[in-house]
């Protein structure tokens, strides 16, 4: 028997938006050759039983999945249609899908805010890139006058070069910087995704991870700052049992002095409202220090995660944020991140 041949009934209890997806990708399969159908069957994991969850609406589907089953057809190369349709579909699977539904929710919030940011700084660059092309002196006729009868080559032009040059790099640095926000959530999208139909997030390192904690290099440690010890215990619930190296402080000062040996931290999670010394201040003397200033610092907040709450987060230094109260799967997913990017940067991949 092919995996053709054994797909079973599409499941009664998946919401309309799985089921919507499940059904282009039942209708995608069957489209495959029975080796192809077999051979994609065969790659899921843990093993073909997943890919029959995948095309019943039991679950859903890696990405990854969804990119080996369009690959496997045909006509592939001229699917980019389909392919954008499957990733908005899965998407919307995601959204409604407990537990982690509003995880994805999160994340994407951020990524399309992180993705809208790149556009407009691209635009903002681009258009001051222009006025600085006709701004600057023509070096045939340095002393024609320009249309407002200021010279080419005269003071206030080079001056204006000078402001639109300044403007235009900022722009492009925003950009970067937002480019930077932007595949941060993708790969935190993608940790999320890994937990769906679990309990709990899927277990510490593993493989080469494992080798580390067993022995070898020491595993990347998480500054955990919040002033209420209750908040802490529940961030050390949340990241404890899943490979991570956590050091916690009650405050700003006691922040910096765990900073004082700052090797191998991969994020500190800082929160923003606290007595004295609050998470701005603290983050502002984590930038001002050449041995941490390069940390990631993840500030969790309960004022708020609208536009201008991640400005005024990111413009502090932030490199992501986590509303309270805190959801399990986005902290994780969060996390993980930080330590996955630590650990490749440690290895130089």
């Amino acid at each position: 028997m092919t995996a053709l041949d054994g797909l079973p009934p599409m499941s009664v209890e998946p919401g309309a938006e799985l089921r919507e997806f499940a059904e282009e990708l039942r209708t995608l399969f069957l489209g495959l050759e029975a080796p192809a159908a077999d051979a994609l069957a065969a790659r899921c994991t843990p093993g073909p039983q997943a890919c029959a969850d995948y095309l019943a609406a039991v679950r859903i589907p890696p990405w990854e999945f969804v990119e080996a089953l369009l690959d496997a057809l045909p006509d592939a190369p001229d699917r980019p249609d389909v392919r954008e349709r499957l990733r908005r579909s899965r998407l919307a699977a995601l959204r409604v899908a407990p537990p982690i539904g509003w995880a994805v929710r999160q994340i994407e919030g951020q990524l399309h805010a992180a993705e809208r940011e790149v556009q407009e700084a691209d635009e903002e660059a681009e258009q001051a890139e222009r006025e600085l092309a006709h701004a600057r002196p023509a070096p045939a006729a340095p002393d024609t006058p320009d249309a407002s009868g200021t010279p080419a080559g005269g003071t206030d032009l080079a001056q204006r070069a000078a402001l639109l040059a300044e403007k235009a790099g900022q722009a492009r640095e925003r950009s970067a910087r937002a480019a930077a926000r932007r595949d941060l959530m993708r790969r935190q999208l993608v940790l999320v995704e890994r937990q769906q139909g679990t309990t709990a997030a899927p277990p510490g390192p593993t493989g080469a991870a494992a080798a580390e904690s067993g022995g070898g290099d020491p595993l990347p440690k998480i500054l955990l700052v919040d002033d209420r010890p209750e908040n802490l215990v529940v961030l050390e619930a949340l990241l404890g049992p899943h490979g991570h190296h956590l050091v916690c402080a009650t405050s700003g000062p006691d922040a910096l002095r765990a900073l004082m040996e700052p090797d191998d931290y991969a994020a500190i999670l800082l929160d923003v409202q606290m007595p004295g010394m609050d998470g701005y201040e603290t983050a502002a003397h984590i930038r001002s220090r050449a041995r941490t200033r390069d940390i990631p610092i993840v500030f969790v907040t309960a004022i708020g995660s609208g536009p201008d709450h991640a400005r005024h987060a990111y413009a502090a230094g932030a490199a992501d944020f986590i509303p309270k109260p805190v959801d399990p799967w986005t902290v994780r997913a969060k996390v993980a991140s930080f330590v996955e990017l630590h650990r490749e940067h440690r290895t130089g991949r």
